[in-house]
This record gives C-alpha cells, structure tokens and sequence, in this order.
C-alpha cells in the first residue's frame, strides 16, 4: 500500500494527473487535477484501490482529504468514483459541517448522491469524523484516548477537555471528565 508519492506533474487531464517519481509515470486520479500545476513537484497522499478487474490509485493534496474519502468510501453503496466527486466539488470541512449536522440536501447536491445514500452517509460517519481543527493538542491525548475507548465521541470530548486539568494524574482527569459528561 502507498502513502504518499513525490514527484512532477506531466500531465494533466480532466480526471486524473501523470506523476513521474524517479522516471516511473504514476496515474493518479483526483479530485481537482487543475489544482495542480505542470512540471511543477508535489507530495501526493495516495490510496491504492484494488479489485478484481482494476487497480487505481487516488490521490489528495491533504491528509485530510485523503481521511475523508477513506471514510466516505467505507459508506455502503459509495466506492470510490462517487467519492472522488464530492471532494471536488465541497470542501473537506463543509462536507463534514453537513455530516455532522445532517443536511441532506447539501449532501444531495453532490453527483449520483440521492436522498437514501445521503441518509447512510450520514448514518455512518456522524461524530466519526475529525479535523485538524477539531483536535486538542498532545498533552490531552491520552485523556482522549481512553473517552473514546469508553465510547465518548470526539466531538463530546473536545468540549469538555478544557475544563480539565492536565496536571492532575490521568485516572483524576477520567473522574472530571466523566463527571463533566453526567452533568
């Protein structure tokens, strides 16, 4: 499986760019592929899909892209050429502003989605989505982690992980959290 590839833009073509990394061109379909500009290098966070009859590779400019399709492809009736779509037309926050919310009609906006895959998306993926954004800093993580192993979701626990004090021990940091969360 691949991470990422860095290389030069060759060509550009309204579904996919040609990448060539140490004189390998390497198809990659994307999102925006005119975001990208000829001859010029780039890191390219890849996923390799493979089936029977087909091997692809997908490619963002982000990690954050490449976690949402990741998430979004892993919705039942949404595979990859569906996925890739919605990134290019929404961005990576407000499709997940939408999740989150449940709006379907921004969801249906995007091509081949109707209203039932609309309603799974959003089935499958509320409050399992996070941003950059969204995540409190390295002092706190292991006070997240064991929120989500009790099954408190990541949106939950950002709200309250101001209020605790990160100088108390982590079993002291549980106890207020939970506390927090009772109120």
């Amino acid at each position: 499986m691949y991470s990422y590839i860095t290389g030069k833009i060759v060509e550009i073509t309204p579904t996919y760019i040609i990448v060539n990394n140490n004189n390998i061109g390497y198809q990659i379909h994307t999102a925006n592929p005119y975001s990208f500009k000829e001859n010029n290098t780039y890191t390219i966070y890849i996923y390799q899909h493979v089936r029977e009859d087909e091997l692809s590779l997908y490619g963002f400019k982000t990690k954050e892209e490449k976690e949402l399709f990741l998430k979004l492809i892993n919705v039942k009736g949404l595979g990859p050429k569906m996925a890739l779509p919605i990134l290019a037309t929404g961005s990576v926050n407000g499709i997940i502003d939408a999740i989150e919310r449940e709006n379907i009609l921004y969801l249906k906006k995007f091509p081949k989605i109707g209203e039932k895959l609309a309603r799974q998306i959003i089935l499958d993926l509320k409050g399992k989505i996070v941003t950059s954004d969204q995540i409190i800093t390295n002092e706190n993580d292991e006070l997240i982690e064991v929120l989500m192993g009790l099954g408190y979701k990541n949106q939950d626990i950002n709200k309250i992980i101001p209020k605790i004090d990160s100088n108390k021990a982590i079993e002291e940091q549980v106890k207020d959290a939970l506390r927090l969360f009772l109120k």
